[in-house]
């Protein structure tokens, strides 16, 4: 029972390592083209809401 708690915690762990790297890549993707779609419009003169 110890060794099944220890492989699931194990999985676990690194289903969490792998989600959040890819998910914190995703972010920071996202977080740059919101910064380009902001200096666009304040370059082309549109309002940002």
């Amino acid at each position: 029972m110890l060794w099944t708690i220890v492989v699931i915690l194990l999985v676990l762990w690194a289903v969490g390592f792998l989600a959040l790297h890819v998910g914190g890549g995703l972010i920071h993707l996202l977080l740059v083209i919101a910064a380009v779609v902001v200096v666009y419009r304040l370059v082309t003169g549109q309002r940002v809401v």
